[in-house]
């Protein structure tokens, strides 16, 4: 039997629809949504049916959702492919501070409805970072440069509240995997997870990315660089291991075939 609004109200799903719908509408202080980049075309498939949303809408009200519901902090920076410095991406962070600590991230392409789920970021605070093995180091990068630059910033935040929660990313270190490369196949995510770093100073990031987001956001890397001078005064090195790229080798994930272990028929 199809779903059609009708029926829909005669299951007396309609008030629970409407309940999600009004909980869903409420998006005080939320940053201004843009759409997903769409250098090679949109993603595949038909628009969501009426069934689908009502289904959605549903689990939103019904569902406890406490992984996501942990999700608190919003950030928008960029990354490179730790092999290409060329190939560069806008990244939207949303994050889970869950201890003092420790931060994981998931990543979009945009802030808005049809963003692409594109990777995960895991952060720590130096004190872990220095507890890493020595091979697992080169793997992470380090937070210095963005922060204090103004690359990296908090929309809809206050600058006040912005500043100080930006000063304890100055001395952390992520990790950054991209599993959909948007840059090349934006359709679908195509490929394997590829590491991605961030950027160590000045002049590396493509000037018409940052003036894009910082035209869209209505903010100037610039000046935000400059209200956070007392972060890079007070700043420390980086630790010793990470940003592995700047020596001039980068791992990165390559694909192999490899026999299979332990198969059950």
């Amino acid at each position: 039997m199809g779903w059609t609004e009708a029926s829909l109200n005669r299951r007396g799903f309609a008030g629970l629809i409407g309940s999600a719908s009004a909980l869903l509408a409420c998006a005080c202080g939320r940053a201004r949504a843009q759409p997903p980049a769409e250098p090679g075309g949109g993603i595949p498939g038909a628009a969501p049916s009426t069934k689908s949303k009502a289904l959605g809408l549903g689990a939103e009200v019904l569902q406890k959702k406490r992984p996501i519901d942990a999700v608190s902090m919003y950030l928008n920076g960029f990354h490179f492919y730790a092999d290409d410095m060329g190939r560069q991406i806008e990244a939207h962070h949303y994050c889970a501070h869950v201890t003092e600590d420790f931060f994981q991230c998931v990543i979009y392409d945009a802030n808005g409805d049809g963003a692409r789920l594109i990777g995960i970021e895991y952060i720590v605070s130096e004190r872990l970072f220095r507890t890493l093995p020595e091979d697992e180091k080169p793997l992470w990068h380090s937070h210095r440069h963005e922060t204090t630059s103004g690359e990296l910033i908090m929309p809809g935040i206050p600058g006040g509240v912005e500043h100080a929660a930006i000063a304890d990313l100055v001395t952390t270190y992520g990790k950054t995997w991209h599993t959909w490369q948007t840059d090349r196949h934006a359709s679908l995510p195509l490929g394997i997870p590829q590491l991605m770093m961030g950027f160590t100073q000045d002049g590396q990031l493509k000037p018409e990315l940052l003036q894009d987001r910082d035209r869209r956001f209505g903010v100037s890397k610039a000046e935000i660089g400059r209200s956070r001078a007392d972060l890079l005064a007070g700043a420390p090195p980086v630790a010793a291991g990470a940003d592995g790229w700047t020596g001039g080798q980068s791992p990165q994930l390559v694909l192999q075939t490899v026999p299979l272990r332990n198969r059950r028929d």
